[in-house]
């Protein structure tokens, strides 16, 4: 049985690994300063060992993201991946007003309550803005850092064009439609592969959670992340950039910015990968993280 808090077009996965994935999430009850109600959260939690993987993904998007890395990770590490504040499938309250800052205020809750001890943070495009404003604000928390194709200089994906002041609620119905379009489109092509089937799928599985369209409109009018790129180079952790040279979205010019400004870095180039390795290539990127952490002894 898939948990009762997900949507019910989660009875349409037909791969095996996802649906696995998918009845492992769980929720738990965080308290937290942004509203009287407590936040249900989902996350997903596998594996064991000395340091802890924290798993942070994109801009509308979900753990389902990680649905092939994190398994990976889990055995041979304790592994993390948990939903942020307004995104994947963690409850969406209307009293919240969605920004970087709450996004913050939640994740430090769900780190004390469920792990509580230094982690490896990791992020992807999103997720790595988040884990650099998270290790910034609390540096005692975060050991080191990998960050895969991360927002940052860039501070939005190409699809920014679309958003407008005025036209907010219109720009995340565009968000919307594009993956019902893709998935109509996907299920009449007799040659389509059922992975590619599959990642649509689990694309837009979240966006039918109660208070969707809301919390991206109030995320969207926040600014995100456009003012972290001068505070990068304050970093002083260990930092893995990971980045598919074949990125669309975001280009790899801020790659190199990122190994320039961050003094303890290491940039390794993936070929043929675009703007999801923890998609596109699991095993190589599970390999690299790996060789990451046993270098660092972590």
């Amino acid at each position: 049985m898939f948990p009762s808090f997900l949507p019910s077009q989660v009875n349409q996965l037909k791969d095996i690994e996802a649906i696995a994935f998918v009845k492992s999430i769980e929720r738990i009850a965080l308290t937290t300063s942004l509203s009287q109600e407590p936040i249900l959260t989902t996350y997903i939690h596998k594996g064991s060992g000395i340091t802890p993987i924290l798993l942070l993904h994109g801009f509308d998007s979900s753990i389902l993201e990680f649905r092939l890395l994190l398994p990976l990770l889990a055995t041979q590490n304790e592994t993390w991946a948990v939903d942020l504040l307004g995104f994947g499938f963690t409850q969406r309250q209307k009293q919240i007003q969605y920004s970087p800052n709450s996004i913050k205020i939640h994740l430090y809750k769900f780190w004390k309550t469920l792990i509580n001890q230094p982690i490896v943070l990791v992020g992807a495009s999103m997720g790595g803005a988040t884990a650099i404003d998270f290790t910034l604000t609390y540096p005692e928390v975060v050991k080191a850092l990998v960050l895969i194709n991360s927002l940052g200089y860039t501070y939005a994906p190409t699809w920014s064009k679309y958003l407008f002041p005025t036209f907010n609620s219109l720009a995340v119905e565009y968000l919307h439609q594009r993956h019902i379009w893709a998935l109509n489109i996907g299920s009449i092509l007799p040659n389509l592969e059922p992975k590619v089937l599959l990642a649509i799928q689990c694309a837009m599985l979240h966006q039918e959670m109660i208070g969707w369209h809301e919390a991206m409109i109030s995320y969207v009018k926040s600014g995100g992340y456009s003012e972290l790129a001068d505070s990068i180079s304050l970093l002083d952790k260990s930092t893995l950039i990971l980045w598919g040279e074949t990125d669309d979205m975001l280009p790899l010019k801020d790659a190199e910015k990122f190994h320039q400004d961050i003094a303890n870095s290491r940039l390794i180039k993936l070929e043929n990968c675009g703007h999801t390795p923890q998609i596109e290539q699991p095993q190589m990127t599970s390999q690299h993280i790996f060789q990451f952490l046993n270098y660092r002894k972590l």
